[in-house]
């Protein structure tokens, strides 16, 4: 079975200054509490491990190989106060999922746990003590937390999990309580089972009190996040809704590029501290997709000529799921098929150069002059996306080879999604208030 490589961008919460590097502090410029981004390769990172020996793009089409699992789960999903602001580094070699996670603290007295950070999915989940399948050694422990219980099957955030177990019926003790059990799958391949809990969520200097979350006690499948997922998403198991008036719904990450060697990246909490000038366009609610982020993506550019794409291709339809989203799981931008030949077609054609493909691109091309490629904007309704040139083309370290970084959804996914991915919103602001219904993009330097 191939070895794949993926990266997450850790979200490192810290007041100390990392000993093997003067310049590796996790400590939040004076007067805010931003946390830092780093990837797992940097001088900065908490993690001994050596860097990928294969080239960056080999090493980003590895990553780019589990995006065909993770768009079939994205089709199967139907106050003023200091920002709190958490570090994002890269964890690429640590848990082999190509996902951004978050250093929180669980329970009381608080256990670290470093969680996925995942924006179309509500409920979090941790592996807990006992886990049958769980593949980290770094556990939940219950029975050491002041604060911990769990959820009554009766109650109503049993019934807004997705895959709850329904309370049984027959066999039970009048006035006796039974714990909410639920199923879930995650990543295209896995599944883990569950009991929902409560218990203190810490992240940065903030607590989140009687956070739900389902404890892990059996996992199936390669996919399940080691150390436990963070949901970001639009549903009401997510840490928005949970944290009710803390963060006002409003939240915002820049995440630094794969090759970033120091924290410099963040996620931003709450509406203080938000950028103050950013453009921003409507979030769509599709009732049988909850979670996702869905934005209305009108029309693509390449360089000057606005492409032909077919309207059904970039259409919301809440009957059928199609659209685009905004998804911080997948990692290189993916448009359903017809859509994307248009794009890519135009590039080819300005670029006018000779082709091949590797891996997932199948628009590689000797890069002499970038001054030339062309740029790649998308239009929102309100607002424009110019990807920067990092975020168009990914590049061979030991070649002059560079490709498209976007590509089809797989042929073996039966998506209507179209994705707006990782790897095309490194050093971007992007800013979601889910109060409003609105997500802004804004131009900033992560690394």
């Amino acid at each position: 079975m191939a070895t794949y490589f993926f990266f997450f961008i850790f979200l490192i919460i810290s007041t100390r200054t990392l000993a093997y590097d003067d310049s590796c502090s996790f400590n939040s410029k004076k007067g805010n509490s931003d946390l830092s981004v780093i990837h797992i390769y940097g001088k900065c990172s908490p993690f001994n491990s050596p860097k990928p020996s294969s080239s960056w793009i080999n090493t980003v089409i590895n990553m780019a190989s589990k995006d065909p699992q993770r768009l079939s789960y994205l089709s199967s999903l139907v106050v003023s106060k200091k920002p709190t602001n958490v570090p994002i580094a890269s964890g690429q070699q640590l848990f082999n999922i190509g996902n951004y996670v978050v250093r929180v603290k669980m329970g009381t007295p608080g256990q670290q746990m470093y969680m996925v950070l995942d924006t179309s999915n509500d409920a979090a989940f941790v592996p807990c003590s006992g886990c049958v399948g769980c593949s980290s050694n770094t556990l939940f422990a219950p029975s050491t937390s002041t604060t911990f219980g769990s959820v009554d099957c009766s109650v109503p955030e049993c019934t807004q999990v997705r895959g709850s177990l329904s309370c049984p019926t027959t066999g039970s003790v009048v006035g006796s309580s039974t714990a909410c059990f639920f199923n879930q799958s995650y990543g295209g391949d896995s599944s883990f089972y569950a009991t929902l809990s409560r218990d203190t969520l810490g992240l940065a200097n903030d607590v989140v009190p009687n956070y739900a979350f389902g404890c892990i006690s059996f996992v199936s499948g390669t996919s399940i996040p080691p150390q436990g997922l963070l949901g970001l998403g639009r549903g009401s198991m997510s840490l928005m809704s949970q944290s009710g008036s803390l963060y006002s719904g409003v939240f915002s990450y820049c995440l630094p590029s794969f090759k970033s060697y120091y924290f410099s990246g963040s996620l931003k909490l709450g509406p203080v501290g938000q950028p103050k000038n950013i453009k921003t366009t409507p979030l769509l609610k599709n009732p049988r997709r909850p979670s996702l982020y869905y934005v209305n993506l009108t029309s693509v550019s390449v360089g000057r000529v606005l492409v032909p794409i077919a309207p059904e291709h970039l259409v919301f339809d809440p009957n059928t799921g199609a659209g685009t989203v905004i998804d911080s799981g997948t990692v290189i931008t993916r448009f359903v098929q017809p859509a994307y030949e248009v794009i890519r077609d135009e590039f080819r054609k300005q670029v006018n150069g000779t082709f091949s493909s590797l891996g997932a691109f199948d628009t590689c091309f000797v890069s002499q002059n970038e001054a030339v490629i062309p740029t790649i904007t998308l239009h929102f309704e309100g607002m424009d996306l110019k990807f920067p040139m990092e975020n168009t083309l990914i590049h061979s370290s030991a070649t002059p080879l560079a490709c498209l970084a976007i590509a089809s959804a797989p042929n073996n996914v039966n998506s209507v999604l179209n994705v707006i991915a990782n790897l095309q919103q490194q050093n971007l602001r992007i800013m979601f208030d889910t109060a409003n219904s609105r997500v802004g993009i804004a131009r900033e330097v992560c690394n």
